[in-house]
């Protein structure tokens, strides 16, 4: 769900109680849409991050080092200019709005200690990040907003900052009892809520809800109903005096809650181990998924966010390559049917040789002139065969003319398979390099990708002027919940080096026919335990194609049955001697270096 009312509090909670007073030290903006503010307070430093990115906005403590540009933005230097070296008042949430207030103390050009408001709006497209001086002017945003932009509200540097324009609600932490209209007719009671007019009494009680307050989104509001045992499309003027004294306590006892400060964070895993969701409480509506609480609310949304922002980054990062890869595997299909159709003409050869042999054996029977020469065929029963003749040609000569078409038949059929077997090798090598990509954590891993279609010639050599030599990245490690090592490749340079280097005694795991990564399950002749057995099978399916599929076969074996052929390609390997098992592909829960 996206950082609802509810969900920034329990972070504002977590601010509040971490870093109140603590010092303002440095200042970065790593992304477009990205700021990161390192603060000094309770003797510990942090790292507390902002981003109006508009699929994820949020605000929460991180534990990411990120490399900040050479050039530091033009708002980053403003925000240097401001608050480098204050001190951090407060942090407030007004009105249950989905806005974080943080109010610092500096000193200004003059050396005088100022009052700054740094504000950032969580609102989708629309979210920002401001920074407001004593007064309440804008000094600047991390996005600016003209009067052509929008004609509600302009955010720009010398402007009155003024609060997103309000809907008519209200902030449910002000609630006492949701004061339904009585009246003789059910649909009265539906009225209004809290002094706030709601929907038509048609509408469902969620939409009433969610109109109603500040910061309640659909989903905290179909939690409410769920609490209250009340279905969220309930016409909100078909409730019973009992429904609606239900979802007053359901309501109040959630938000008592978040005056008491009393949060659990949850993430939310589908069956294939995904994360669908955050909440800042057990939620009933996800009684059947998989939850995972956390102390922490940065701790959730930082894991939740993490892998879902580094994919659409990725994704943006390796449009190209994708293109690049999808192209080359269109043109290598055709190519593999123009090489089948052309191998099918191919085929009957032997007529031509036969017909160059018949008009050898009969040459004395055939005159100069003829068009079609019949003749007895020995090779089929003495059957009669028409052979088509050129009739400018000698009879010898027709007979070598054939005997030339089948001999550059026979040659083309020789290469055309040699061919076809050069582009299904191709074909398999582009295919794992896109299941690399899929496997990609980070541009350094796009970079080798890269790297290593630009050897095997499939793309151009970038040559990156001042910028210096990568190192190689290492493939992914895991831990099985026995405790043994398994450790998965990222691209096929690495797939050959892991499966060269493992013992001949590990277990070398790998999707049958379908593209993906080598794994080596570290085990040293020593028996696997199944459970690890169907972990390590686990992560081949998840690096691999399959990875949205379900009973996914995976070969196993022992890593001395596994053979690089002499010359093949990076990543191709064959082997024998395997078993394999079938496996639903699952996320791993946790991070590398970690337990699965």
């Amino acid at each position: 769900m996206p950082l609802d009312g509810a969900t920034l509090s329990c972070v504002v909670h977590e601010l509040e109680n971490t870093l109140i007073g603590g010092r303002i030290d440095k200042i970065t903006q790593p992304e477009q849409d990205e700021i990161i503010i390192a603060i000094r307070a309770g003797g510990a430093n942090h790292r507390l991050l902002f981003t109006a990115n508009a699929a994820a906005p949020r605000v929460h403590l991180t534990a990411q080092t990120k490399a900040a540009p050479l050039t530091a933005p033009l708002f980053c230097m403003v925000l240097r200019k401001h608050l480098s070296g204050g001190r951090l008042l407060s942090v407030r949430q007004p009105d249950f709005e989905r806005i974080a207030v943080f109010e610092i103390e500096s000193r200004n050009e003059m050396g005088d200690m100022a009052r700054k408001t740094l504000l950032i709006e969580i609102m989708g497209k629309h979210s920002n990040l401001i920074l407001t001086d004593q007064s309440g002017k804008v000094i600047d945003a991390i996005k600016h907003v003209s009067p052509s932009m929008s004609a509600v509200r302009t955010v720009l540097p010398g402007v009155k900052y003024e609060t997103p324009p309000g809907k008519g609600k209200k902030s449910p932490l002000g609630v006492n009892g949701f004061g339904w209209e009585q009246g003789d007719s059910a649909h009265l009671k539906a009225k209004s809520l809290a002094g706030i007019p709601l929907l038509p009494p048609d509408s469902s009680v969620r939409d009433a809800l969610f109109s109603a307050f500040n910061g309640v989104s659909p989903l905290l509001a179909g939690e409410i109903c769920a609490r209250a045992g009340v279905h969220p499309e309930t016409p909100a003027g078909n409730l019973s005096d009992g429904q609606y004294m239900r979802l007053e306590d359901a309501f109040a006892l959630i938000f008592n809650k978040v005056k008491d400060g009393d949060f659990s964070p949850h993430i939310y895993y589908d069956d294939k181990g995904k994360a669908v969701d955050i909440t800042p409480w057990p939620f009933l509506l996800y009684a059947n998924y998989t939850g995972e609480s956390f102390d922490s609310p940065s701790v959730m949304l930082e894991r939740f966010y993490l892998k879902r922002d580094g994919d659409n980054r990725l994704m943006q990062k390796t449009a190209d390559l994708r293109k690049v890869i999808g192209t080359l595997l269109e043109r290598c299909r055709k190519k593999s049917f123009a090489h089948e159709k052309s191998l099918t003409e191919t085929e009957n050869r032997d007529c031509l040789r036969i017909m160059g042999e018949l008009l050898t054996a009969y040459l004395h029977r055939v005159e100069r002139g003829m068009k079609v020469f019949t003749v007895e065929n020995f090779y089929d029963g003495n059957t009669l065969i028409e052979i088509p003749l050129d009739s400018t040609l000698t009879p010898a000569e027709n007979a070598q003319r054939y005997f030339k078409q089948y001999n550059k038949q026979k040659r083309a059929s020789v290469a055309l398979r040699g061919q076809m077997e050069q582009n299904e090798a191709d074909i398999e090598y582009l295919e794992s390099v896109g299941a690399s990509l899929q496997n990609s954590a980070s541009e350094e891993d796009v970079a080798e990708i890269r790297a290593e279609l630009a050897e095997q010639g499939f793309v151009k050599r970038r040559v990156e002027k001042g910028r210096q030599k990568q190192r190689p990245s290492k493939p992914l490690h895991y831990k099985s919940s026995d405790g043994y090592d398994i450790y998965v490749g990222k691209n096929n340079t690495q797939n050959d080096q892991l499966t060269r280097a493992a013992h001949t005694s590990d277990i070398w795991l790998h999707t049958k026919d379908i593209a993906g990564s080598h794994v080596i399950l570290m085990v040293r002749g020593a028996e696997v335990p199944e459970r690890t057995l169907s972990e390590a099978a686990n992560l081949a399916a998840y690096h691999s194609r399959a990875r949205e599929g379900s009973n996914v076969p995976v070969d196993y074996v022992a890593r001395k049955h596994v053979r690089k052929p002499a010359g093949a390609k990076p990543g191709y390997v064959i082997y024998d001697h395997h078993k394999t098992v079938y496996v639903t592909p699952k996320e791993p829960n946790t991070l590398r270096e970690g337990r699965i």
